[in-house]
This record gives C-alpha cells, structure tokens and sequence, in this order.
C-alpha cells in the first residue's frame, strides 16, 4: 500500500501527487470531485476531518473514506496522515495560519481543542518513543565529558529546559542557540569522542541544528536526536532517536509531548546522578536563603 511509504516520510510530494494522478482515471464521478479539490487545495485538506473535507468537495464524508481506501490507505486517518507528513516541513507561517481554521474549527472551542490535541499527542509520544534509544541517550549524557544542546527557533525554549537543569547536575553544558552557521560552528568546534549533542528540531527542520549534527556525527560524538519522525534529517545521523509528536496549532508550534519527553529525560539522568545533585542543592539552598532569592508566600490574614 503507498501509505505505508508516505507515513515513514520516505516519499516527497511530487511521488504522492503523481501517484493521485495515475490512479484519476479508475475514480468514480464523486471520488473525481475529492481529486480535484485535493489536487489544488492539499496542504489545505491535511488538517480537514473527513466529513470537512467532503463537505468542501461536494460529496459524503463514506465517499472521502472509501476514496482514501481506494488510494491504498487502510482509512481515512492513514490517509490523512499521509497528507501532514508531506506537507509538515513544507508549510510557510503565513499558510499555517491559513489552515488553522480547518484544524481548530470555531473560535468559541479553541481551548479544549488545543488541550486535547496536546493530550492526543502526549499519548501518541509515549506509544511512539523508543525505551532502548531513551535508555541509551541516559546513558550517553551520564557518560559524557560535555554536553552540548543544540536548538533553534521555537526548539530553543526545549535547548534553554534542559540546559537549566544539566547546568545543576555536569560541569560542562554548552546550549546553541544562534542562528548564525559560522557562530554555531564556532561552539562546536572542539567536539569530539567523549562528547555528546543533543539536537532538537522538528519541521520545519532547522538546516543549521541538521548541520551541527553531521559535524558532531563525523567527530564520533554521541549524538541524540529530538525529533519528530524517522524520516527527520536529524535521525540518519543520530546514536538515540527519541520521537515525540509535535504539533501544528496555526502559526504556533506544539511542542507539549517534546517537552514531556525531554523532562522524563531530565529526571532520569537526575536520578543517576542523585548525590551530586543532592551535593548542589544543598549548597544552593544556604546561598538563596542568606540572600533572600526567593519570596515567603504570604499567609491570608484573619479577622
């Protein structure tokens, strides 16, 4: 079945359309109108239910199932799937926004849709993730003589969690942040066997943490990729491949289920490094109580 193909993100998107096209001809007259509303309007479709999309072609919501069947898709959820994968990485702000309207649907409903969509995620992140890589990425930092975290755009926010807390538990933590090729470089210059780099990016992938990651690879650094599929730039040259689901909210990045991941990253390094940790804490609790760092809640007055 072509699905199987697309969801791996092995296939771009002219292999998809032109396979559309090859099988046009074998489509029934209502299955023709989905073609030719998906043909103009697919980065659209992508986020569209089944019945929306029916809806916008002029046919029933069973026609767009057995029209994804007739694909060679196993359903309708397969088959849409498909459509995200392609066009995931493709996808400018301004077109995000675009769709958002299609993947949210009415305003009055947009908290619980966001929340659940983060909860669907989460989920699908834990079904996904794999315990031997996420074993061995423990294993790899706990080992390390320097760790480096490399992130940019929104996966920056993901770099500056983890660097918070490896910065209380190693000694040599190093965060990349820069968008600029030469500067990024310039960090990891030195990195070498011993080291690790932990790359977050999710699409649209950033070519300068895709970079960073091949130079480290050649090093013989470790290197743990953050990422959102197999078919990520970031996995050919990753020693741990975590997957976690991010997600598309209009011009916002989802990045819920990376950021669970990265914490159950985070407290399992901090559990095999529980007497150092112990050690700094204990050391920092005296400094911010002599320096007053953190406000007393106040108690509610009684009458």
């Amino acid at each position: 079945m072509i699905g199987r193909d697309y969801l791996d993100g092995r296939v771009f998107e002219s292999d998809f359309l032109e396979s559309l096209m090859e099988k046009a001809p074998k489509l029934s007259k209502s299955q023709k109108k989905i073609f030719d509303f998906l043909i103009n309007n697919y980065d659209k479709s992508a986020f569209m239910t089944a019945a929306r999309l029916g809806e916008a072609a002029g046919v029933s919501e069973s026609t767009v199932v057995r029209f994804a069947v007739e694909i060679g898709f196993s359903g309708y959820p397969a088959f849409q799937k498909a459509l995200k994968k392609i066009i995931q990485n493709k996808l400018t702000t301004v077109e995000r926004v675009r769709v958002a309207d299609d993947q949210i649907g009415p305003q009055e409903d947009v908290l619980s849709r966001v929340l659940n969509l983060d909860v669907d995620k989460i989920k699908t992140t834990l079904d996904r993730v794999s315990r031997k890589d996420f074993e061995n990425a423990v294993r790899f930092i706990v080992a390390a003589k320097k760790i480096y975290i490399i992130g940019t755009g929104s996966a920056s926010v993901l770099a500056s969690f983890v660097n918070f807390y490896f910065s209380f538990i190693f000694e040599d933590v190093r965060v990349i942040y820069t968008k600029s090729k030469s500067e990024t470089f310039e960090k990891i210059l030195n990195i070498k066997e011993g080291d690790v780099l932990i790359g977050i990016s999710f699409p649209r992938y950033s070519s300068n943490t895709v970079q960073a990651f091949h130079y480290a690879h050649s090093n013989h650094a470790k290197t743990i990729a953050i990422t959102d599929s197999v078919g990520s730039p970031l996995a050919a040259k990753a020693d741990s491949v975590l997957l976690a689901q991010s997600a598309m909210v209009s011009f916002v990045d989802g990045l819920v289920a990376p950021l669970s991941l990265l914490n159950a990253l985070v407290v399992a390094v901090g559990l095999c490094k529980k007497s150092e940790i112990s050690k700094t804490f204990q050391k920092l609790e005296q400094i911010w109580k002599k320096y007053e760092v953190f406000e007393k809640s106040k108690t509610k007055r009684e009458n």
